[in-house]
C-alpha cells in the first residue's frame, strides 16, 4: 500500500481515506459503546477505525445487546409477577416493575457488553468480548 502525503502548510499529511460504511443505523448499546471506546479506550478505537472494523463491532455489539435484552427480560418478568393481568389491573405498578426488570437488564448488558474492562477475543468475522 502507498501512502500519499499532502502539504498543509509546513506539513505533511497522511492522506488516509476510509471506505464506504454501511448506511444502516447503529441502535442505542452501539452508540453507548462507540462513546466509552472514545472517551476510555481511545487506543482501542482509534484501531478500530484505522482498520475499518469499528462499525462492525459496533453493529455486532448493539446487536448482542438487543438479543440479551430479549433472552433477559421474560425470566425476570415471570419472576417479579408481571403478567398481562397485573397490567390490565394497576397499570403504574406494572409500569414500575416493567422499569424495575429493565434496568436490572441493562446493568447486565452495560457490564458484560459496553463499559467492560476484559480482553478481547476473535469470534465469527468481527471482535466479540470473551
Amino acid at each position: 500500500m502507498k501512502l500519499e502525503y499532502i502539504r498543509n502548510g509546513d506539513y505533511f499529511i497522511p492522506n488516509l481515506v476510509l471506505s464506504e460504511q454501511p448506511t444502516q443505523q447503529i441502535g442505542k448499546y452501539g452508540r453507548m459503546r462507540k462513546t466509552y471506546l472514545q472517551e476510555y479506550r481511545p487506543a482501542l478505537f482509534n484501531s478500530l477505525l484505522l482498520s475499518e472494523k469499528l462499525y462492525p463491532h459496533l453493529r455486532e455489539i448493539d446487536q448482542a445487546a438487543n438479543e440479551r435484552l430479549e433472552q433477559f427480560m421474560p425470566p425476570l418478568m415471570k419472576a417479579a409477577g408481571i403478567t398481562e393481568q397485573l397490567k390490565t389491573a394497576d397499570q403504574m405498578k406494572w409500569v414500575g416493575l416493567m422499569n424495575t426488570v429493565k434496568v436490572q437488564v441493562e446493568e447486565i448488558i452495560f457490564a458484560k457488553l459496553i463499559y467492560n474492562k476484559l480482553r478481547y477475543k476473535r469470534i465469527k468475522s468481527n471482535y466479540m468480548i470473551k
